[in-house]
């Protein structure tokens, strides 16, 4: 079995040398004109845009789309995730950003990288002679499904947005500076475009790569045939169009997917692909590493060691699991620490520990710190965008959302519960509409953590505001959140300088 994974390249962004050690030579230059001229040239310029997907971001540190800046704006900006750090990242934590705060440009200029690369290949791939009309529709496929996430994730955060496609492209040839003033596009236009993106891809990608003859191998981690379906029913479920989700999540149902056995397993690092997998960023510690492990493992932990907790969970969510729910074991939150102190929560109403204790501000998680991992500074750790148990719960909300409670929703939820042990929903008969709906954004919490959807679902649900004010206050913060204004994050500071187009009147300042 092969595993897709998509090292970082230079197809798309510069040129490449050979040198001696007295007289450099230079054997060649990657340029428009000869960088897409063979199948493997088109092959390379698909996987360097996957490659986006988790590329460093030329901090000192190997931050990366989705388990940096994706995290930093889904899950810190709730109730879900903590930053004990200073900084901006911990203003993005309490609640307090700002235009210039940058973890919002970076989640900006990630988000661009994966649709301008798209683009860029969009665009010179159909003119290929070297390649049949067979592997273009393929390649074609994968680079719509990618840029619509791109799509996805940028209107997610920013709401009305610049919209470049291939044509862009062309355009930027004749006149270098031309989209450097575009005005933004509405949300529902963008819509139509990431819908006939995921529709070709759907159209056109296989449900999965065995004997693939263009790939040759089982190439997991390839966008297929079930991602852009799931993507889809993601944005129908965004915009309310439950009968749309609900009709999407029937087709995703027959394509094969299972729910792991284990919440435990479904995470560990050696776990790269499962019957549970429906699109995630893969990496592999020897081969293109991240540093997922360093970020969300646990201080001075004995058994994880040299991690930082960068990223981590509240003791107010934590405190909602059950005590049999198996998620509630994914954490570090009670050890002896390599410096001999006793790590844990503070107990109700104590803030000074005693002599030998610690008390944590958070709880690192063993979700993207596997205990049984890497123990070198980069790992191989998983990052899972879409994944089976989504789709379930998706469709329990749809079904109550069109119908109100019943059988089949709570079945659903209660299917996810039971891999984890956890105590399951009584009957139908016992719920509203609404007490039903916080049952679900309750469930997606506990299921779903740091993997970049608790923001989308509070917001989807109508629980922003509310859920995320009263965790504030609950740990002594200033409640800022305003749905009005915080349903969109303001444009970059360094963005709004540029273009005079986007404007943040209404956002936050």
């Amino acid at each position: 079995m092969k595993y897709a994974y998509i090292a970082l390249t230079t197809l798309l962004l510069g040129a490449s040398s050979c040198k001696k050690l007295v007289e450099p030579k230079v054997y060649s230059y990657l340029t428009d004109a000869n960088a897409f001229l063979t199948l493997s040239d088109a092959k390379a310029a698909v996987n360097g845009v996957y490659s986006r997907l988790k590329q460093p971001s030329g901090r000192s540190d190997a931050w990366m789309y989705y388990a940096g800046f994706q995290v930093t704006i889904s899950d810190l900006t709730t109730d879900i995730g903590h930053a004990s750090s200073g900084g901006d990242v911990g203003l993005m934590s309490d609640c307090q950003w700002a235009p210039a705060n940058t973890y919002l440009a970076f989640a900006w200029q990630h988000q661009y990288k994966l649709v301008s690369d798209a683009n860029i290949s969009l665009y010179y791939i159909p003119k290929m002679t070297s390649i049949t009309d067979a592997q273009k529709e393929q390649f074609t496929a994968e680079l719509r499904f990618l840029r619509a996430l791109g799509y996805v994730d940028l209107t997610d955060a920013f709401g009305p947005v610049i919209v470049v496609t291939e044509e862009t492209v062309a355009k930027n040839i004749a006149q270098p500076d031309y989209e450097a003033a575009l005005p933004t596009t509405p949300v529902a236009e963008i819509n139509k475009m990431i819908i006939s993106d995921l529709e070709y891809a759907a159209a056109h990608l296989p449900v999965n790569y065995l004997n693939n003859s263009i790939y040759s191998s089982n190439d997991i981690g390839r966008a297929t045939k079930g991602a852009a379906l799931s993507l889809l029913c993601k944005l129908y479920m965004r915009e309310h169009e439950w009968q749309k989700a609900l009709d999407l999540t029937t087709q995703v149902m027959t394509l094969g997917y299972g729910l792991y056995p284990t919440y435990a397993g479904l995470f560990a690092e050696k776990n790269k692909w499962c019957q549970e997998s429906i699109f995630s960023a893969l990496a592999d510690p020897l081969v293109d590493a991240v540093e997922i492990m360093n970020h969300f493992g646990p201080i001075n932990n004995p058994q994880v060691t040299d991690r930082w907790q960068y990223f981590a969970l509240t003791w107010y969510f934590w405190n909602t699991f059950g005590a049999n729910d198996d998620r509630k074991k994914m954490f570090y939150s009670d050890y002896t620490g390599t410096d001999g102190l006793h790590y844990m929560q503070a107990p109700p109403g104590q803030t000074n520990p005693p002599e030998g204790y610690y008390y944590m501000p958070d709880v690192a998680t063993t979700k993207f710190a596997d205990p049984n991992g890497s123990t070198t500074y980069y790992d191989g750790h998983v990052f899972p965008i879409l994944r089976y148990a989504d789709i379930l719960l998706c469709r329990a909300e749809a079904l109550n959302e069109l119908n109100g409670p019943n059988s089949e929703s709570i079945q659903l939820i209660n299917q996810v519960k039971d891999r984890s042990h956890a105590t399951n929903l009584g009957a139908a008969g016992t719920f509203t509409r609404e007490s039903l709906r916080d049952a679900i954004l309750q469930e997606r919490g506990w299921e779903f953590f740091f993997e970049c959807k608790r923001r989308q679902d509070l917001i989807r649900m109508g629980k922003y505001e509310s859920v995320v004010n009263k965790y504030l206050t609950a740990v002594g913060k200033t409640p800022t959140i305003n749905l009005a204004r915080d349903k969109y994050f303001p444009y970059p500071q360094a963005q709004t300088d540029l273009n005079k187009n986007l404007s943040n009147n209404g956002r936050r300042q």
